[in-house]
């Protein structure tokens, strides 16, 4: 998976399970981003509020909503299918590197194309900078998850080199660095040292993907179970007994949060909600042998990256569509006028969104994304580049998802110029190949 984007290849060798679990997530993490934020228009300003914050009972809520573990564990799948595939026709790290990460690259590279522009014509039309500011980060957060699954990307043939030598000792160790990170974090509070559970905690379930692809996790029916009750007592322990919050996902104000770094409480959701997910795989295979909704499946899971990409562009537009012309009347967070109004929010958005995810199809299947593979060589002194223009990607869209699009009012141009020399990297990489074989052609493609 690229990040949360799949590609169009249906072959035998495919699991369909992990595209169901691919959709499932995006749908949730775009139904959890509408639902936790509220919309307020008060002496012509716009201000949008963190539920919550405010409710303390959703936290509940965020244990179905916390979605992110399922990306990682399919991403870790199906990079382990593509790399084992790509590897064994003899294609170099470079290439398949540069394969993957041109399509995550191109389409987010068109989502922050538009975002700048939009940025760039509310700033001439003199919109008020913080309500641009505000919006701007709203259309960023959830960038955060490009920059780490880029990382990982780059590393997979290290990490899957690491599991056929150690197997579940990887993940384990992992897990150990990740609990003594948070520890440290928890007691000493040193500087920038938390930034490491970003790495080690989804790598740890990026891990299990690739175990997962193996059958190391689903060698027999005991396993699945056995990994979901060791994450689940965990976390009961760490919550009811320990300093964590029942929140898988960040609240504004709270001391803790558990996923702004990742803590080792979300690392144990993380490993029982992968735990479970795999026992249920056995059942939703043969469900999904039913034709029409694997069908349904196939065709959603096309439109995932443009899914998980554009979400937050309807919140925008309906929030300076709805309260300013008095459609929606402010009603306070928690009020049975606010609950009734959820619904007509859910669904302005989704009347918005699907012609906007429609329309953007068709530019999506323009971009490398869509194009068959290239079984050519990078030469290796465009490596270089290559790893340079990852990294150069990865630290501009981090900076871009902490800060958004306009933390100021106006663009980060030196993030966007890092940004941009690394997309020019990344190209002039891909043009530093050998002419492929022709005669060797691919058989089937993974996930």
């Amino acid at each position: 998976m690229e990040g949360p984007h799949g590609n169009r290849s249906l072959g035998r060798s495919r699991n369909r399970y992990v595209d169901l679990l691919r959709v499932i997530a995006v749908v949730l993490v775009v139904l959890g981003h509408w639902l936790a934020i509220s919309i307020t228009y008060h002496g012509g300003h716009l201000e949008g509020q963190d539920v919550m914050a405010r409710l303390s009972w959703t936290e509940w809520l965020s244990l179905p909503f916390q979605v992110m573990p399922v990306f990682f564990l399919v991403g870790g799948f199906a990079n382990a299918a593509s790399w084992t595939s790509h590897r064994t026709r003899g294609e170099s790290w470079g290439c398949w590197l540069y394969g993957r990460a041109i399509r995550l690259v191109a389409p987010t590279t068109a989502y922050v194309l538009v975002a700048v522009a939009v940025v760039a014509v509310c700033r001439a039309a003199k919109v008020d900078p913080a309500v641009l500011r505000r919006a701007g980060w709203a259309v960023a957060l959830h960038l955060w998850f490009l920059p780490i699954y880029l990382g990982l990307l780059a590393v997979t043939p290290g990490l899957h080199a690491a599991h056929r030598r150690w197997g579940l000792g990887v993940p384990a160790v992992l897990a150990l660095g990740a609990a003594g990170v948070n520890t440290a974090v928890l007691l000493s509070h040193p500087p920038l040292l938390g930034w490491a559970d970003y790495l080690l905690v989804w790598g740890v379930v990026y891990q299990l993907g690739l175990a997962w692809h193996h059958g190391a996790l689903t060698r027999t029916r005991r396993r699945p179970l056995t990994l979901a009750a060791m994450g689940i007592t965990v976390l009961v322990g760490l919550v009811w007994l320990g300093p964590f919050p029942v929140s898988m996902v960040g609240v504004p104000g709270a001391r803790i949060k558990n996923s702004a770094p990742p803590s080792v409480a979300l690392l144990a959701f993380a490993i029982g909600q992968v735990g479970l997910l795999l026992a249920a795989e056995p059942a939703m295979t043969r469900l999904l042998r039913r034709p029409h909704l694997w069908r349904a499946v196939a065709r959603t899971n096309r439109m995932v990256m443009t899914l998980y990409l554009w979400h937050m562009a309807p919140v925008i537009l309906a929030a300076v569509t709805l309260y300013p012309t008095g459609l929606l009347p402010p009603a306070p967070i928690g009020s049975s006028a606010w609950l009734r109004q959820r619904l007509i929010w859910m669904f302005a958005l989704t009347v918005l969104f699907i012609p906007m995810a429609m329309a953007l199809r068709p530019a999506e299947r323009l971009t490398p994304t869509r194009r068959g593979p290239d079984i050519g060589s990078l030469r290796r002194k465009s490596w270089p580049l290559l790893a340079t223009g990852v990294a150069a990607v990865g630290f501009a869209l981090a900076r871009i998802s902490a800060q958004g699009f306009a933390p100021s009012g106006r663009p980060l141009l030196p993030v966007l110029a890092v940004y941009t020399a690394g997309v020019f990297l990344l190209i002039t990489a891909g043009r530093m190949r050998t002419r492929p074989d022709r005669r060797m052609l691919p058989t089937t493609r993974g996930n």
